[in-house]
């Protein structure tokens, strides 16, 4: 049994598995991530009939994403894991996006774009592997209002998926020629975190790097 979370977008997501079944809870609110997730928690494992006790590790949504919202997240596995003795699987957020399109389409390749503000998106592209699991092609990296070199070289059409495609239009249109659609999933859903998460290991809940991306949040602009 293992519990994920995901704080990195607009969305606040969690989901529990036991055995073949999926406990979830997902809410889109903006900046109500404190007030709706440790309730969320509550939620599910009473749904469940289990406590913090009897799951085997924590799934993270580590990112990239909101910095204050990986924040909140990274605490509250932290806190949770040390509670309960538990390890912490952090799963890239970008990657569920693209497990959910491979799930509920025939894409191959989806582009997952996320807002990282200052004209820029978080950007992951994917090709479908087995079990419908994203295998990433690419480092997840910061992009531009720009055309996507590895796109561009590629004889592959992509579904865009992420809501940074929607808030820069822009990045679309300098992309349209390797677009297959665009999808309208826009943000990470916790049941796919716990699929993707057997993709990645286990960590003492104190090694957890939130992956920012851009280290320099706060930085002031150069007159």
């Amino acid at each position: 049994m293992r519990l994920a979370l995901d704080t990195s977008s607009l969305a606040c997501t969690v989901a529990l598995d036991v055995g073949d079944t999926v406990f979830e809870r997902h809410e889109e609110q903006a900046r109500e991530h404190t007030r709706l997730l440790m309730p969320m928690i509550r939620s599910v494992l009473e749904e469940a009939g289990v406590s913090l006790v009897d799951l085997d590790a924590i799934v993270l949504g580590n990112g990239p994403g909101s910095f204050i919202g990986l924040r909140i997240a990274a605490s509250v596995a932290q806190g949770l894991a040390h509670a309960a003795g538990l390890r912490i699987v952090p799963a890239s957020s970008l990657a569920a996006i693209a497990a959910e399109v491979f799930n509920s389409s025939g894409a191959n390749h989806v582009a997952v774009a996320q807002d990282a503000h200052m004209s820029e998106v978080y950007l992951g592209l994917f090709d479908r592997g087995d079990n419908n699991l994203p295998v990433l092609l690419n480092i997840e990296r910061l992009q531009g209002q720009g055309i996507i070199e590895e796109m561009s070289g590629s004889d592959a059409n992509f579904v865009f998926a992420g809501q940074g495609w929607q808030r820069y239009p822009g990045l679309t249109s300098a992309n349209l020629e390797a677009r297959e659609s665009l999808s309208g999933v826009l943000y990470p859903r916790a049941r796919y975190l716990l699929a993707t998460a057997a993709q990645c290991n286990a960590i003492d809940p104190k090694d957890i790097q939130p992956a920012y991306l851009r280290q320099k949040v706060a930085e002031k602009p150069t007159p």
